[in-house]
């Protein structure tokens, strides 16, 4: 049975923007309705699909506000826990586009890179060997013109995400592994401008579920 491992941030952790907008605390997307329960459904039996989301996190960069959120620190512990797998979808890089990490487009696609040498590096693939990678280029963030709190700290942060593709495909060129852009297929909530409502979890769902299976894994 092929395992996957879905490590990603708040969008992978599932989070609801029209629950959390009335809730003092996040909300999430029933297991079902998360693009990786989506996943699950349409490869059916016969794969084992491990979410790992967390909120704020980002690639590699260490957020003073919100301790822990470094996806390359905790990744290892994951790759460890759940081996062997034979793929990780990695998707990861909203958060790097915060104000406060002053990243371009090419530094976050360097963080991605850095993860995914990571996972190339390890023994936590069948038989000791490394797991593939689809490396997964996150939606368009924003536009915040409506939003004034998100748009100081996005800042600049709509137009450097469309920038992340050609950045995320390039690495994924260099480094072999497998990519898949989500800007031409989903959109974000205009709620917050970052998070994804039921049916683009559907969309997203569906759409990795066909990327995996032209992988051939099983």
């Amino acid at each position: 049975m092929p395992v996957i491992l879905c490590y990603g941030d708040s969008n992978t952790w599932g989070y609801d923007p029209d629950a959390s907008a009335a809730s003092p605390v996040p909300v999430r997307h029933p297991a079902g309705v998360r693009w990786t329960g989506v996943m699950a459904s349409a490869l059916g039996r016969g794969w084992e699909v491990v979410g790992a989301g967390q909120n704020g996190r980002t690639t590699v960069f260490e957020d003073p506000h919100h301790p822990g959120r470094n996806g390359r620190t905790a990744l290892p512990v994951f790759l460890d826990t759940f081996k062997p797998l034979d793929l990780v979808i990695l998707m990861l890089g909203t958060n790097d586009l915060k104000t406060i990490f002053h990243a371009p487009p090419g530094e976050i696609a360097a963080g991605t890179a850095s993860l995914i040498r990571l996972i190339q590096q390890s023994e936590s693939g069948p038989g000791g060997t490394a797991p593939r990678v689809l490396l997964v280029c996150p939606p368009q963030a924003g536009p915040f013109d409506h939003l004034p709190e998100l748009s100081e700290k996005f800042d600049q942060g709509h137009a450097r995400s469309l920038r992340l593709p050609q950045a995320y495909r390039a690495v994924a060129d260099q480094l072999g592994c497998d990519f898949l852009n989500t800007q031409p297929l989903i959109t974000v909530s205009p709620v917050d401008g970052l998070h994804f409502d039921a049916a683009q979890h559907r969309l997203l769902g569906e759409a990795v579920a066909g990327a995996v299976r032209d992988l051939n894994l099983l």
